[in-house]
């Protein structure tokens, strides 16, 4: 027994090691290695600005990201206005070609910026998207856009009634390159119809890097308010759900009693007109995980499924990027770290031609909407 075994193990680290990306398969007819099924056009690069923009609130490190893709599709960054001078300091590090303004009515009242960026504490985000609407500008908000049905109604309002675009960057869809990838196989059809959708989003907590903020719901709005968020966009976006209506939802502190005001776990089943959802998120991620959590999403259809390995896959890779895919043709792998990433031009691209591309106005508030309801009607656990 012992022979069979350790030549079974022989031939599995041969074939790993013989993959060019080291994720061979043993039995290479049952599974094959893929990077693209379709040609792409390659990203087009702005030498010369398209747009300018400006920053209120350096709360959340996604700020980061957010600024880097406004400026990859032809944004140029005028200003930005934080609070907190630790913050600032760090964000002129990374970004030293702009300047830090000293109220944000500096940007509001700046007619050459068309468009504000915000990572602000979570439940002032609208408020400052309100504002930027209202003096005639885009709202680009990292998740959640708001933590109150309240404000969600008050976006609404005033999104309606002066036409600008009010926008949440996904980064779990649009910042993740896997995620984009099973765009494309869903639209091909490769699985069917999209009947359920299950996302996972564990989170390592890091608490001793917290602000204050991050331990009060009221500020957070609350686990699936907050972090939970990305799992409604996804729903919505692979089923092709454009109403929806919560199952079930629950959240609870279950090991953190430290921290009274704060939410470690919390799930959700949802049924839209397009297919059938699941989410669960927490913030127990280990500290021998070597990325900040393992988040998943499957796409079960009616011809296969995917899975996505988002940010790592703790059997073989800690790289992210990771798709399978098995239908009735065929079980593949594909290796998704080249694949482009469009959010940003097609973003930049509404700002200007006031189209819908990257995310259509009704989607955004939907799933808005509907974590919000789920956080609303959440039993405690």
């Amino acid at each position: 027994m012992s022979d069979t075994f350790d030549r079974r193990k022989f031939l599995k680290d041969s074939a790993i090691k013989a993959s060019s990306v080291g994720l061979l398969p043993i039995f290479e007819k049952e599974m094959k290695i893929t990077k693209s099924y379709f040609e792409k056009p390659k990203p087009t690069i702005y030498t010369v600005p398209r747009i300018k923009f400006s920053v209120i609130g350096l709360n959340h490190g996604h700020i980061n990201s957010m600024v880097t893709t406004t400026i990859a599709a032809g944004g140029e960054m005028v200003s930005f206005y934080s609070l907190e001078d630790s913050l600032a300091k760090d964000f002129l590090v990374k970004f030293p070609n702009t300047k830090r303004v000293s109220s944000p009515e500096e940007i509001y009242e700046n007619n050459s910026i068309q468009l504000i960026l915000c990572a602000a504490i979570l439940n002032e985000r609208a408020s400052i998207g309100i504002k930027a609407m209202l003096h005639g500008k885009d709202f680009m908000s990292d998740k959640p856009g708001a933590t109150t049905l309240e404000q969600l109604e008050e976006v609404k309002k005033v999104q309606k009634q002066t036409g600008r675009i009010y926008s949440i960057l996904y980064s779990e869809r649009f910042e993740n390159r896997a995620t984009t990838k099973a765009t494309e196989l869903v639209k091909s059809g490769a699985i069917g119809k999209v009947i359920q959708t299950i996302g996972l989003g564990p989170h390592r907590a890091n608490f001793k890097t917290r602000a204050d903020w991050f331990f009060d719901d009221k500020k957070f709005g609350g686990i699936i308010t907050d972090i939970g968020s990305h799992q409604f966009d996804q729903f919505l976006h692979f089923t092709g759900s454009t109403k929806a209506e919560i199952v079930a939802s629950q959240v609870g502190n279950l090991n953190h009693p430290q921290y009274p005001h704060f939410q470690d776990f919390g799930d959700a089943m949802l049924k839209g007109n397009g297919g059938m959802g699941y989410l669960r998120i927490d913030w127990f991620t280990p500290d021998s995980l070597k990325t900040w959590g393992d988040g998943r999403l499957t796409i079960l259809g009616t011809d296969g499924f995917i899975e996505i390995r988002k940010y790592i896959d703790i059997t073989k890779d800690d790289r992210g990027n990771h798709l399978f895919m098995s239908n009735h043709k065929e079980t593949v792998y594909f290796d998704c770290n080249n694949e482009p990433l469009p959010y940003g031009n097609l973003f930049v691209d509404d700002v200007l031609n006031r189209t819908e591309t990257a995310m259509s106005q009704d989607h955004c508030f939907l799933a808005m909407e509907l974590a919000l309801k789920a956080q609303k009607l959440a039993k405690r656990v």
